[in-house]
This record gives structure tokens, C-alpha cells and sequence, in this order.
């Protein structure tokens, strides 16, 4: 993120230019760059933020900034004690000027922005978040929906789709924690052992920090292959997502709660298995867990996964009665 930021920053003087050149009727721009609506002013163009979290995470960030030290008013909507604790520690291996920059170039691109923001949201599911930023900030929020992209599947990826084709309607979980997000050993062997014990069919594309060479084999378990057998598809790298979750063979999805993950969950009615790791990704967790199509594997007060909680909530979530609520809720989105 530190690169990205950098990198728009350099990019600030061209960009100027090609508003001059340009002159566009308006700016859309996001929330690394509180220069473009500085710009975009300079030559009267009207420039609004376009916010690719949820309506419920910016409400959260925007009662923190402007209203330190009280009670963010939604009880469902917190972070639990040990995702405080490593908020503060990456906060704390930051230099003070360092993290007050980056706070004052959030609030700048929100603020910068016209009379609205754009949100990627639907007033359905956050119509409270998106009513409170506006109420609390006097900028209308105007939800523009899910933008998720049409699936598409790249040569070399109908492997995965035939595989899938070969399982029952609704049998199988997708797993996935983003691009941005690599699993600890500790996690990694946690989730292996519960995917295992669940007895539920999963699709698990595992991937590793650039530059280290880490074979399957030796990231998971002793005979983990031999055990699982057909039941699981796990490999290196990356899966069309989008391809898969829309795939009907495919009854929940475990995932960190990224904003862009939920949303593609919504679209194509697959249940929820949270495991939201840092940012906005446990806000996410409690919104989709409120709105009832998602139930979240916790931690323990050490912020350790357990395998059996892993194996419990899947089960729950795809085969058990209990979790028909959320199912059908899931296919009601």
C-alpha cells in the first residue's frame, strides 16, 4: 500500500496536466489520492470520491476520526479485543507523522469530495451506515451497487470447472483470503485439519509471499493429500472466483470478508464463512454475520483458529439444519 501511495503521489504533477488538457465534465477518484480533488478545484471541476469499502466500515472509520472516545452508536458493528490489539500493533511500528498522514489523507479525499460520495454498496443491506455517514457528515452517500464483473475463465482454468461439474449441487466450499493476505503457518494447518475433519468438498488455492519456495506437501499436514482425496482440489497460486462461486455445486464460501469478496458472495447467493483477518475485514464479518448470511469461525482470546470451530461453523453454514437460515437468506440476496 505504501508503494501504491507513493506512486500516486509521483503521478500528481501529469495528472494535473491531462485535467487541463482534458477537461472532463467531472472527477471520480478514491481515497489514496487527496490531490485530484484539490486539482480538479483549481480548475472548477467538480470531483467526487468513489469508496470501495462498505457503507458500514466508512461510518465506523468516520465516528472514530471525528468522535474519539465515544461509543460508535450500531453495537453489532466493533472489533473484538485481540483485532484491537493488532491494530495497535501495527500502529505502533509506524512513526506518529507517518500514521497522522495517512488518517488526514483519508478524511481529506472524504471531505474534498463534493456534495456525495459514491459507495460500492446497496441501500438494502446498509441503508442505516449509509444514512449515518450522510447525517454525520452532511455528504450524501449514493450506493452504486455490487460492480461485480461477469465471470470469465482464462485457459488453463476449466480443470477447475470440470471438477466441479463432477459434485453434488450445493456440496462444496470455495476458500480463499484474497491477494492481499498470506495465512500463518499456525492458521494454515488450523484450516487444513478443519476443512479435513468437516467431510465437506473444498476448492482451496493457496498462496505464498513472493521470493518463498513452499511446496504443498510440506504446508500441510502429514498424508493431508492421501486423506482428503478427491474430496479436495487444493493448488498454488490463484482461481477465478467469480467462475467458481457461481458454479452450482459450490454451498458456502470461506473467506477474510474482503468488501470486494462479500460482495460477489451476495451476487451469486453462496453462504458465508467468515474469517476476517485485519482492516476492514472484521467490520465486514459483523455486517454480513447481522445481515444473517454469514457466521464467522472465532477466535480464541490468543486470536488462534481452532480446527474444530472451523469444522463445526462449515458444517453448520453447508449441511446442517441450523444453518438453513442462513442458506436460504444467502439465496434471497
Amino acid at each position: 500500500m505504501n508503494t501504491l501511495k507513493e506512486a500516486f503521489d509521483l503521478a500528481s504533477p501529469d495528472f494535473t496536466l491531462i485535467l487541463k488538457t482534458l477537461k472532463p465534465d467531472l472527477l471520480i477518484y478514491d481515497f489514496l489520492q487527496p490531490w485530484a480533488p484539490k486539482a480538479a478545484a483549481e480548475l472548477k471541476i467538480p470531483a467526487v470520491e468513489f469508496i470501495s469499502s462498505s457503507s458500514t466500515m466508512t461510518s465506523y472509520m468516520l465516528h472514530v476520526f471525528n468522535k474519539p472516545g465515544i461509543k460508535f452508536p450500531f453495537s453489532s458493528i466493533y472489533y473484538r479485543d485481540y483485532e484491537i490489539a493488532r491494530i495497535e500493533k501495527d500502529e505502533s511500528s509506524m512513526p506518529m507523522e507517518k500514521l497522522e498522514e495517512d488518517k488526514k489523507r483519508v478524511r481529506d479525499c472524504f471531505y474534498l469530495s463534493s456534495d456525495i460520495v459514491l459507495i460500492k454498496s446497496f441501500k438494502e443491506i446498509e441503508g442505516k451506515y449509509s444514512d449515518y455517514v450522510t447525517n454525520s457528515t452532511g455528504k450524501k452517500v449514493v450506493p452504486v451497487g455490487p460492480l461485480v464483473q461477469e465471470p470469465t475463465l482464462d485457459d488453463g482454468e476449466s480443470e477447475l470447472i470440470t471438477w466441479l461439474n463432477e459434485k453434488e449441487e450445493k456440496s462444496t466450499i470455495f476458500v480463499s483470503f484474497g491477494s492481499e493476505y498470506f495465512l500463518s503457518k499456525e492458521d494454515l494447518l488450523e484450516i487444513a485439519c478443519g476443512l479435513e475433519n468437516s467431510k465437506v468438498n473444498f476448492i482451496w488455492p493457496i498462496r505464498f509471499q513472493k521470493g518463498k519456495d513452499v511446496e504443498l506437501q510440506e504446508a500441510l499436514p502429514k498424508g493431508f493429500f492421501n486423506r482428503v482425496g478427491n474430496r479436495g482440489k487444493v493448488f498454488k497460486g490463484w482461481a477465478p472466483q467469480a467462475k467458481i462461486l457461481e458454479h452450482s455445486s459450490i454451498g458456502g464460501f470461506v473467506s477474510h470478508c474482503g468488501w470486494s469478496s462479500v460482495m460477489e458472495s451476495m451476487k451469486y447467493g453462496v453462504p458465508i464463512i467468515a474469517m476476517p483477518m485485519h482492516i476492514d475485514q472484521p467490520i465486514n464479518s459483523r455486517l454480513v454475520e447481522e445481515i444473517g448470511i454469514a457466521v464467522e469461525v472465532v477466535r480464541d482470546s490468543n486470536a488462534k483458529l481452532h480446527r474444530e470451530v472451523v469444522a463445526a461453523i462449515i458444517n453448520q453454514v453447508v449441511v446442517e439444519k441450523e444453518g438453513e437460515f442462513v442458506r436460504q437468506k444467502a439465496r434471497d440476496m
